[in-house]
């Protein structure tokens, strides 16, 4: 046995029974907090399992970031004590005086759950099976389970739903990527170094066995990831070091495969939630929405902070309105929610709410922009002879403008770059930036998910990752397999095709539209100072950086990057533009 006795209490109105035991079908138990109306009645439930510690108090653990939501969106913290508040959880007292159960599930391994500690694996998806059913058959509940959460507690709801666990009624993936290799380790192959920073502050840090060397539940006093006190040798024992294993294998295979979910065996209606500016999970909210087999779907798209709207009233509205209809029954008027929300993002940093029916939008005008070595420019006319141009991929790279616009262009969906490149080296690492500059030349930011000044948009692809699945590409998504190398010749162009991840921007008359070609991430221009997370200097890109020097050995990355344009399209970026909607 672990030592962990349950205990219950009632607070005003609501039974919180903390460390409930929670059977696996192998014989392990993992260990949940579960808020519930204190009365004899059945509930729907609201579930969420994870290695973030369910008794590390939002305030305590990522004080920062609530700091910023409280202030910034007083709507968010309004209405509740926050007493119960967990990073990236529903606030229980939001949720059980309307007559739901929450539930949070400290997962293997992590929090108050013993076990081996391996996140995002087939393990994981199978306790979380097992979580639901459990969840499922209780007194308290009327068999309806949905699962409800941001970022990791949205990314293991597609992995679990794929199961098709028999309790499981709706799920709504808040800002949840799909895809281990593609979103997580590696942006068109090149190694993401958020991944390692994130395992190591934020979920080694509450492994069940850090004991005293961790927080306590500011509620019972109990340690948050224990109540063992275990040696460091003892913890990494008792781990998969996911990030260590991604990081050593440049390509996709089994290990990426068993993390990333079949989104086609998904059935349960689904409302998946996405930022239009976040470099792990913008990606597979929309790959999400599209590619689940659910016949009762939609797609949100919002802005700013990760963590803000899933808080916010509008947040919280939305939520209700979803399950409220699918997991209690109540006339909330979803049976005529169109299946498309789109925030729309504009230059100020104001949105344009708006309803649309299919993703992407079947009014788009997807329009080819090239880009001229010799000038540039960019521009829908194609150069009339062909240039070229050199860049250090250890530089800024090359910057391509559009002439200040004579109306308003709305750039809303996913896009693509062809590029024809040559290098002195045997690789090159490609990165493409959407841009907007002002009539006076200022550089256009927006608050995105992890950064004041985000970037508009942008893809990624090292060139030796370059071969595509004819069969899986679109137009306006290229889908690479990254299941081996085709180095370069040095000196000799090749054609390839970067993928952009799904953005919006209504670019005003005036305005300037760019592109920026280089081998390593943009950065926003300016002397700072800059915020830091992890260690990473945010200028653009958050905490998404792609500069390992394990994964970008001197010698092969450091070299000098040919781009080369003319006619035929070789050098352009297929946009998504949008027209104003036909008046009915």
């Amino acid at each position: 046995m672990d030592g962990i006795a349950p205990r219950s209490e009632a607070v005003d109105g609501m039974r919180i029974d903390w460390d409930v035991p929670v059977p696996m079908s192998d014989g392990a138990v993992l260990r949940a907090d579960v808020f519930r109306p204190d009365d004899d009645a059945a509930h729907p439930v609201l579930m969420t399992l994870g290695p973030y510690g369910k008794g590390l108090a939002f305030q305590e653990g990522f004080a920062g970031m609530w700091q910023r939501l409280a202030a910034a969106y007083p709507d968010a913290p309004a209405g509740s004590t926050n007493a119960y508040q967990v990073w990236e959880t529903v606030d229980p007292e939001k949720w059980v005086p309307d007559g739901y159960v929450c539930i949070r599930v400290d997962s293997r391994g992590a929090g108050r759950s013993a076990g081996l500690l391996d996140m995002l694996s087939p393990q994981e998806a199978r306790d979380y099976y097992d979580a639901i059913e459990w969840a499922g058959t209780r007194e308290w509940s009327t068999g309806r389970v949905g699962l409800l959460g941001i970022s990791y507690y949205a990314a293991n709801q597609w992995a679990v739903a794929a199961l098709r666990p028999p309790h499981l009624a709706a799920i709504c993936p808040w800002e949840g990527f799909t895809d281990f290799y593609r979103e997580l380790n590696r942006h068109g192959g090149i190694l993401c170094r958020f991944g390692q920073a994130w395992q190591d502050h934020q979920i080694f840090t509450v492994q069940h066995g850090v004991g005293e060397r961790g927080r306590r539940n500011r509620h019972t006093g109990e340690l948050v990831a224990g109540p063992p006190t275990s040696t460091e040798a003892e913890l990494a024992a008792n781990r998969v070091e996911t990030i260590g294993e991604a990081k050593a294998r440049e390509l996709l295979d089994e290990f990426s495969r068993a993390r990333t979910p079949d989104l086609s065996r998904i059935e349960v209606p689904v409302l998946s939630a996405a930022n239009w500016a976040h470099h792990l999970h913008t990606r597979g909210n929309f790959e999400g929405f599209t590619a689940v087999a659910s016949p009762q779907k939609w797609l949100e798209v919002h802005g700013n902070e990760h963590y803000a709207e899933f808080y916010t009233d509008y947040g919280v509205a939305l939520q209700k309105r979803f399950f409220g209809h699918f997991l209690a029954g109540e006339p909330t008027g979803w049976e005529s929610q169109p299946p498309v929300r789109l925030n729309v993002r504009r230059v100020d940093g104001t949105f344009e709410g708006r309803d649309e029916y299919e993703w992407p939008l079947a009014r788009t005008r997807w329009t080819r922009f090239h880009l001229d070595t010799a000038r540039g420019t960019l521009a829908t006319a194609e150069p009339a002879a062909e240039r070229s141009a050199d860049f250090a991929a250890t530089g800024p790279g090359l910057d391509f403008w559009t002439e200040p616009l004579a109306e308003q262009l709305e750039i809303t969906g996913p896009a693509a770059a062809t590029l024809r490149v040559g290098s002195s080296t045997t690789d090159a690492d490609l990165v493409v930036t959407l841009r907007v500059r002002d009539p006076d030349g200022r550089e256009v930011s927006l608050v995105s998910a992890i950064d004041a000044h985000g970037v508009l948009g942008v893809g990624w692809l090292r060139a030796s990752h370059r071969e595509l699945d004819e069969e899986r590409s679109l137009p306006y998504r290229p889908w690479h397999p990254h299941t081996r190398t085709l180095p370069l010749t040095p000196g000799e162009p090749v054609d390839l095709d970067v993928e952009i991840w799904p953005t919006s921007i209504v670019v005003p008359p005036g305005y300037r539209l760019g592109v920026t070609v280089s081998g390593c991430d943009f950065q926003m221009p300016g002397d700072g100072p800059w915020p830091v997370l992890y260690g990473i200097e945010q200028r653009g890109n958050g905490v998404f950086v792609h500069d390992d020097p394990q994964d970008r050995p001197a010698g092969t990355f450091d070299g000098v990057t040919t781009l080369h344009s003319g006619p035929g399209g070789r050098c352009s970026i297929l946009l998504p533009v949008i027209p104003p909607r036909e008046p009915c």
